[in-house]
């Protein structure tokens, strides 16, 4: 252990201790907190009862019969949680927390969010600290100091997001690989808009991390399949009641509305995707859906192609991540806590680092602006202040305010998949670093 390890480690715990004290003083202290974790928990209690786990009626029964009488709750609040708006596959995983009451379920799943998030953290420590300890340290440190976010909502993404971090460590590690492909699985079960195209990178990259992607796969189907007939049996009809359920939320002017007259899309938890950009500019579906296709069609169209042709190294490979990790937040609908994922840039990063000159100050600068952009405290502060100053919602004054809450996550998010893109592309190690030797 030396002294820069040491430096490394004690940035990490810190940025750690803050993610746990915050986090779990905000869950305590506000009524609200554990929404999304909520949904999950009453469509598996509801699931284990042989009932319809898609059902809002039979949702809202479980919900007050735990909660008792919560009329003063708004409707928004009692709508997310007693819509389940997850596929069949993540009950495969839910269904042994039905067996607790409240109390205890949710604090066993904030027990395995921050369990999870840190491990994923400290294996992104591990890798970058073979070319910076400190640097690594302070990044990964600062990104967990401000992911609060996982521990408040109780959104499955802490589980989803971390362990894909966690299975890509063992893939490429070639450690523990057969834990490796329960964590993508379960990933893939909860949120699969998450982890597909980590898993899809395995898949395309050849030689054992094909055999790795193709045992997940098979994995995933002996979970999923199951538990997909038993819903179906319960609720033949589940995928329209899926789609019943998105819709109020997903209504113009809803919470994932990603327009500017979206009533959550904006705030703390945002969503990233770039049609938030470009609603900006034009507020129609059938303009900023294409849209953000056209431009993130061809960079995943170049990723897929240098991946399937190239068949990356152990450490080309972290680039290709690095890439698909920021990508994926950008064509369809994703939220703060979400973008998480971007974890996985910190190896690639380090390795750009160790190699010196422009690329590596560049690599850097993106990575700490990046953590900064998609960091809850940053965006708390900014939004209280933006929350005081005098506008005209109609005028210039409004759309610009309306650009500062909008813009900086998803154009960060496109700038650093490009970079990281880019470097996939042309990435060879130089002479004389750590990843040449």
């Amino acid at each position: 252990m030396t002294r820069a390890r040491t430096d490394g480690l004690i940035l990490l715990f810190l940025g750690s201790l803050v993610f746990l004290l915050l986090g779990c003083f905000l869950e305590s202290a506000t009524p609200k907190s554990m929404n999304d974790f909520k949904a999950s928990y009453y469509s598996a209690r509801c699931l284990v009862e042989h009932c319809d786990p898609y059902d809002q009626r039979n949702l809202t029964r479980f919900y007050h019969a735990e909660e008792g009488d919560r009329s003063t709750d708004s409707p928004i609040y009692r709508t997310i949680a007693t819509s389940n708006v997850y596929l069949p596959t993540s009950l495969t995983f839910m269904v042994p927390f039905a067996f607790l009451h409240y109390g205890p379920a949710h604090v066993l799943w904030m027990t395995l969010i921050a369990a999870s998030f840190l491990l994923a953290a400290f294996l992104m420590w591990e890798l970058g600290a073979e070319y910076s300890p400190v640097v690594a340290g302070f990044l990964v440190g600062f990104l967990v100091a401000n992911s609060e976010l996982l521990l408040f909502t109780g959104n499955p993404a802490g589980i989803a997001v971390s362990l894909s971090i966690v299975a890509a460590w063992c893939f490429i590690r070639e450690r523990f690989v057969y834990a490796g492909m329960l964590c993508l699985v379960v990933s893939l079960a909860f949120k699969p808009h998450d982890a597909a195209l980590i898993w899809l990178f395995f898949l395309l990259a050849g030689g054992t991390y094909r055999k790795r992607a193709l045992q997940t796969l098979a994995l995933f189907l002996v979970f999923a399949v199951p538990t997909v007939l038993w819903v179906t049996w319960l609720s033949p009809h589940w995928v329209q009641e899926v789609s019943a359920n998105l819709l109020p939320l997903s209504a113009h002017g809803a919470m994932n509305d990603p327009g500017p007259a979206s009533s959550g899309g904006h705030g703390l938890g945002m969503i990233t995707d770039l049609q938030t950009v470009i609603s900006v500019f034009r507020d129609d579906p059938r303009i900023y859906n294409p849209v953000s296709y056209l431009i993130c069609a061809p960079l995943l169209l170049i990723w897929m192609i240098v991946t399937l042709r190239n068949h990356p190294s152990a450490q080309r490979a972290w680039f290709g991540l690095a890439a698909i990790a920021a990508l994926t937040m950008l064509p369809i609908y994703h939220r703060q806590y979400d973008a998480e994922l971007i974890l996985l840039t910190v190896p690639a990063c380090l390795l750009a680092w160790s190699g010196g000159g422009v690329v590596g100050k560049l690599a850097l600068a993106i990575n700490a602006i990046g953590f900064a952009v998609v960091g809850d405290l940053p965006w708390a502060i900014l939004l209280a202040v933006v929350r005081h100053v005098p506008v005209s919602n109609d005028g210039f004054s409004g759309r610009l305010i309306m650009m500062v809450q909008v813009f900086p996550v998803p154009l960060m998010l496109l700038a650093m998949g490009v970079f990281y893109l880019w470097l996939y592309v042309r990435w060879s190690p130089v002479p004389g670093t750590v990843a040449a030797r």
